[in-house]
């Protein structure tokens, strides 16, 4: 065999096209349409053919074209534009620099699995990683000073296509690493900058690429390295692929490799986010490096680490969340428990709920993620309710209702997934500033002077582009299966482009339901086969490929549609990806949604459909339960939950057909004199109003600022200062409160005057309490009140902080407190006691309380 050598050849672009370059390299051209259509005016088609891709664009169009569009002053008049848009951007002041001046110097950091911010880029899978682009895009039009961090995978999202009975198969095409929008970072000496860490009993070594996402940068590691063992150049092959393993191999290379490599770039956070728990590892790579670095003992390291550290987990059910056996996570993680100071029995207790490791139990990666962190969170209210009941374990002899675990409603970076048909409307009567406060609810208030004619004119053309996308779609579909010329030719007749169209698009697992709507399959048909009203579902989505049960849903899907000879209302779209989605949600009138409550952590697909003029029609579970507001969409079924399955099915499908029959169909169909649907313009216009602020991903990256990342800079600097000084006295404190919580006691509590109160008084109680060795000012003696229980517990009581009246000689500390009585009924309160100090940013931070 004869040797190679490589080559890269690279376009010629003409000097007054450079611009072009610099905008491929930057996805802000991604929510931008202007400059998305400078790439698109190059060559249509093969701009559709790349996946709207505009580094492969640049590099494969031919150089005659590059030579004629180099003199077409239109053409040029165009970059300019958009060139001095794009300049203004980047240079502008922002709404972080102007609200937090202070932090104008700090940055954090954010990591996550994966990250969806262009089909282009192809390295997310679902919801986590759509979710974590719009995090980075609006952090960058926030002005936020954060870094993205993930893995490169070279394998990316896979390629769906279905069998002629509707089986989901996959495929894995490598992507061309050189024709992606992402730079190799170098260092000093502009050789490609390397980092190294210990997987398992290897050195593994990553280089590190950049994206650059408007103002904010993402660094992605990538393992394909020559230098490495091969099975750790396979470590960033595959988005959550292979098995256990593979799995605790990758979050390695994530959380110990992303800190490594942002400190080798000389990038030091003062706040990490860690988006689910893959990342949790980062924070013992913190540890690792300040025990070696800054002279703290294990415990210290851990304090000034968790202090500034924010765990974000979008998982409703325990099933959901990463676990390793003891063996396995002992193998990879004993190189740095050797530079920490600590046991591997410690680690271990840290992904587990109990303070002594218990060997029959896994670790868990979102235990270790809230153990490792000060700041946590859920991703919707309902989901924040969930969490604390599922991770009440950690804490278990606190309220559920206390658990301190938030909630941040997830958001879509609007202008993503905005229409531009939907966007000059936009520009013509909200007027300029809505692009810069898209979560403003007084813009939003203005849609009502949008004339229901030029909306409708505006959504209607949405529906046909979704329309001959789908025709387009369907027809290489079926070309793809090898069918004959006759069913190809059929594919530019399905779907109608005026009927009332339904989308459902997502991740295909049971959960979602996607098949509720076959539940009464002849109640179904006589809804599809009315010709004077008629009514079209268009499904996408991919399974797992390891789920079988959700590659059944899709066969259903696609079996029905065939078996009931109306698959020209009734089509999947094969090989759903961020492109599929956009023309989705711009184009339905309707999107339905069908999870299983409570389990739609909070779901933004439908949030995408909002401002575009859609409708959402869905089951009263994460977001949809805090955005219905009656007029906005439509329900399927009420927010109970049966103890029967097969009932709560029954119910939430007789709700589907009902609205479908009585409400949704009715109303879409009744039409003015002038052939709007006023009423149903009306449902779009109050959905665009309740919707689109208050679940843009604008408000969310605020809502993140001001309630944690700002409170985490502030607590993380405080514990760094006078080298770590506060962290010190933290650690030390902690241990000495846990070694004398064991004497702390109440001994008795009671109401000075016995008898009924009065609405509008407040009712006295003292308490004593044993303190033992602590001192008063150590500790925060509370009552905790609210309606009598039916049981033992009260629930969602409220707290009053009681105050020290007296300490007596043998260690009694005398607390008084007043209870305000605001409603009538019959009530009840408890008195229990908790340690206190300035520096600890959560209450039940030790795990320590004491009931009497």
């Amino acid at each position: 065999m004869y040797s190679i050598k490589q080559f890269k050849v690279v376009p010629a672009v003409p000097e007054p096209l450079k611009g072009l370059q610099e905008l491929a390299y930057n996805l802000w051209w991604t929510w931008n349409y202007d400059a998305a259509q400078l790439f698109e005016r190059l060559d249509r088609q093969l701009w559709s053919d790349l996946q709207h891709n505009p580094t492969k664009l640049l590099a494969i169009i031919p150089q005659q074209r590059l030579e004629q569009v180099a003199k077409d002053n239109a053409y040029l008049a165009h970059l300019e534009r958009v060139q001095e848009s794009f300049n203004d951007y980047m240079s502008a002041t922002t709404w972080f620099s102007k609200a937090y001046p202070n932090h104008a110097s700090h940055c954090l950091a954010y990591f996550s699995m994966e990250f969806g911010l262009h089909e282009s880029l192809p390295v997310y899978s679902g919801g986590l990683g759509c979710l974590a682009g719009d995090h980075m895009k609006s952090a960058s039009d926030l002005g936020v000073p954060l870094y993205g961090v993930g893995l490169l995978y070279h394998q990316g999202y896979f390629q769906q296509f279905l069998s002629n009975d509707g089986w989901q198969f996959e495929d894995y095409p490598e992507l061309e690493l050189h024709n992606l929008p992402i730079r190799l970072v170098r260092d000093n000496k502009n050789a490609p900058l390397k980092v190294s860490f210990p997987v398992g009993d290897r050195n593994v070594t990553a280089q590190v690429f950049e994206v650059s996402v408007g103002r904010a940068r993402l660094f992605m590691l990538d393992t394909s390295l020559p230098e490495n063992d091969p099975n750790d150049r396979n470590i960033t092959t595959r988005l959550y692929g292979g098995d256990q393993e593979m799995r605790i191999r990758q979050e390695v290379a994530l959380g110990f490799g992303g800190v490594r490599a942002l400190r080798a770039m000389g990038l030091e956070p003062c706040v990490y986010h860690m988006n689910e728990g893959h990342s949790a590892f980062l924070a013992l790579e913190r540890i690792g490096h300040l025990v070696e670095n800054a002279g703290l003992s294990y415990s210290q390291a851990l304090e000034a680490v968790a202090g500034s550290t924010i765990f974000t987990t979008h998982t409703p059910v325990p099933a959901g969340i990463d676990t390793f056996p003891h063996e396995l996570v002992t193998r990879y993680l004993q190189p740095y428990v050797q530079r920490i100071g600590a046991s591997m029995d410690d680690i271990i207790a840290l992904g587990q709920s109990e303070t002594v490791p218990d060997p029959k139990k896994p670790f868990s990666m979102a235990t270790l993620a809230l153990h490792l962190s000060r700041y946590s969170n859920g991703v919707s209210k309902v989901h924040g309710r969930v969490a604390r009941e599922m991770w009440q374990g950690n804490w278990p002899n606190v309220p559920v209702a206390e658990v301190p675990i938030t909630s941040v409603t997830n958001g879509v970076h609007v202008r993503s997934w905005l229409s531009p048909d939907l966007e000059r409307l936009f520009e013509r009567y909200l007027g300029p500033d809505w692009t810069e406060n898209p979560d403003d609810g007084d813009i939003w208030n203005l849609v009502d002077d949008i004339p229901d004619a030029e909306l409708w004119l505006a959504h209607e053309r949405r529906r046909e582009h979704l329309i001959v996308a789908a025709r387009a779609h369907l027809r290489k579909q079926a070309i793809n299966r090898g069918a004959s010329p006759a069913r190809v030719a059929e594919t530019d007749e399905l779907l109608n482009p005026e009927a009332l169209t339904i989308g459902f698009a997502r991740r295909f697992a049971p959960y979602k339901r996607a098949t509720l709507l076959l539940t009464d399959e002849k109640r179904l048909l006589k809804i599809l086969s009315s010709t004077d009203r008629p009514v079209q579902f268009v499904f996408a989505g991919k399974a797992h490929p390891r789920d079988n049960l959700g590659k059944e849903l899709i066969k259903r899907l696609v079996q029905f549609a065939r078996n009931s000879n109306l698959h020209h209302r009734f089509v999947f779209i094969e090989n759903y990806n961020m492109a599929i989605a956009r023309f989705l949600v711009q184009g339905v009138d309707v999107w339905m949604n069908t999870p299983t409550k409570p389990l739609e952590a909070s779901g933004t697909s439908g949030m995408k459909v909002a401002p575009n003029g859609g409708i959402n029609f869905s089951v009263l579970d994460g977001w949809w339960a805090e955005a219905y507001a009656g007029h906005n969409g439509w329900t399927i079924g009420d927010d109970r939950i049966y103890d029967s399955a097969e009932y709560q099915d029954q119910v939430e499908s007789e709700s589907i057909y009902e609205t479908l029959e009585r409400e949704i169909i009715p109303e879409f169909y009744d039409r003015s004199a002038d052939g709007l649907p006023r009423k149903w313009i009306k449902r779009m216009k109050e959905s665009m109003r309740s919707c689109t602020a208050q679940f843009s991903a604008a408000r969310m990256v605020r809502e993140y600022v001001n309630r944690l990342y700002v409170p985490a800079m502030k607590n993380g600097l405080h514990l760094t200062e006078k080298k770590y000084e506060a962290a010190k006295q933290l650690a030390e404190w902690k241990t000495r409160i846990a070694n004398q919580w064991k004497n702390v006691a109440i001994e008795s509590f009671d109401a000075v005057e016995s008898g009924d109160v009065k609405v509008g008084s407040k009712m006295k109680v003292k308490a004593a309490v044993r303190l033992g060795d602590v001192n008063p000012d150590e500790v925060s003696v509370q009552l905790y009140h609210g309606p009598k229980p039916s049981t033992g517990a009260i629930e969602n009581g409220e707290v009053v902080t009681m105050s020290l009246e007296s300490k007596n000689g043998d260690g009694i500390g005398h607390f008084a407190g007043e209870l305000p009585c605001r409603r009538s009924g019959e009530h009840a309160y408890a008195v229990r006691v908790l340690p206190k100090m300035p520096d600890v940013s959560d209450q039940y931070d030790l795990n320590l309380i004491q009931w009497a």
